[in-house]
């Protein structure tokens, strides 16, 4: 849980200039009232430029990004998405609120989606892959993207978990061809609400940012009120007081990372004795280390583990105990998920379940009290 724990200074530094200089919350026009303050714009420079990507767009939020996504890629009525079983529930959310089937796949032991399993899963309506970096692991992003360039299909990163995390030295959410982030308050970085979608194509950059914006091409040579559009859209745009945030939290962004990769390489030294399983994380990728997951024989022991910890003030995250809300094979409230399975969602993606199941995930701070890993360690031998 980290953003939020650096929440200080800086950030109400950045508010306090708005206010003081500006005091225009809209990120658009008002111009002889705000001074040259444009705080998602520049929100959005500086984090297009730590990505290292040409374009990003600031959005409300993570699951506004992903639906903003599939609208620059012209998803529509009657298309698949292929994602994965192992997501938040708003990965498919978004998927149906573009009348897109959502398709899912399996995942592997990095508990994302299972590279061998896309080809299986492609048909001729399939029109994108979303990947999703879980609890801020990597995918196996070269296989996924390999198969997405060899049928033509765009390739969406998911990184909602993997802000600041990296892929052969290239940045989470910049190896395929959209990535998307959240900046809710228990991510990475925070903003309270909030996201961003990053763009390689100019052309995907401009249909995503007039989409989100009722279908404002935001024209220099129009005025707003007589806006030149091609399209209709939504209003998904960012707030100058959440660009004035994700400004302080950006800065913070690398020591955030730098930190839960510490602390988590301390736990992990804890708890390398115990008769447990790490989680993969494939070779030449950084996590963010938003938690750390193992594996343990079954789920009666990974329930156990999650009630000992949780006895001794220290809990676990998703890994058991919010499962329902990360895994398809649980959301028989969606109809078309239903729908697109011939078997019951319980039975539908075995070889996730089986990895699930036995899957305890243990939260990373950025402050970490030096007494937690031993007590982990304990409270974790003591069950096992």
């Amino acid at each position: 849980m980290p953003g939020y724990e650096l929440i200080g200074k800086e950030e109400f530094a950045e508010i306090k200039h708005l206010f003081d200089e500006s005091k225009i919350l809209f990120r658009h026009s008002f111009d002889h009232l705000r001074n040259d303050i444009y705080k998602v714009k520049e929100f959005e420079d500086a984090f297009a430029e730590r990505m290292k990507v040409p374009y990003a767009l600031g959005v409300t939020s993570g699951t506004a990004a992903l639906r903003v996504a599939l609208a620059a890629l012209d998803i529509k009525e009657g298309d698949e998405v292929i994602t994965q079983s192992f997501t938040f529930v708003a990965t498919v959310e978004a998927i149906i609120e573009a009348r897109a089937m959502p398709i899912i796949a399996e995942i592997d032991k990095t508990l994302n989606i299972d590279p061998s399993d896309i080809e299986k899963r492609i048909t001729d309506k399939t029109k994108a892959i979303i990947t999703v970096h879980m609890l801020g692991t990597p995918a196996r992003l070269m296989q996924i993207k390999e198969i997405a360039d060899k049928h033509g299909i765009p390739l969406i990163e998911d990184t909602a978990w993997g802000c600041g995390g990296y892929y052969d030295e290239i940045p989470l959410g910049t190896y395929g061809d959209i990535g998307t982030y959240s900046f809710d308050f228990a991510k990475t970085m925070t903003t309270g609400e909030g996201g961003m979608v990053v763009f390689k194509d100019e052309e995907l950059y401009k249909k995503a940012a007039a989409w989100h914006d009722h279908g404002h091409e935001n024209n220099p040579d129009l005025p707003r009120w007589e806006d030149s559009r091609s399209s209709s859209g939504f209003n998904y745009r960012m707030n100058e007081l959440q660009g004035a945030v994700g400004l302080a939290q950006l800065k913070k962004l690398d020591y955030v990372v730098e930190q839960q990769r510490k602390n988590a390489g301390l736990i992990k030294e804890a708890i390398s004795d115990l008769a447990i399983e790490m989680r993969t994380v494939p070779e030449g990728s950084q996590e963010t280390a938003d938690a750390l997951v193992f594996f343990v024989d079954n789920n009666r022991i990974a329930l156990r583990c999650r009630d000992a910890l949780i006895e001794d003030g220290l809990g676990t995250k998703i890994l058991p105990e919010a499962i329902t809300w990360h895994f398809a094979g649980t959301w028989d409230h969606i109809a078309s998920l239903v729908e697109a399975n011939e078997k019951p969602l319980a039975e539908a993606f075995p070889q996730s379940k089986s990895y699930l199941d036995r899957s305890v995930a243990l939260p990373i701070s950025v402050k970490m009290n030096e007494s937690v890993p031993k007590r982990i360690h304990d409270t974790i031998e003591s069950i096992l």
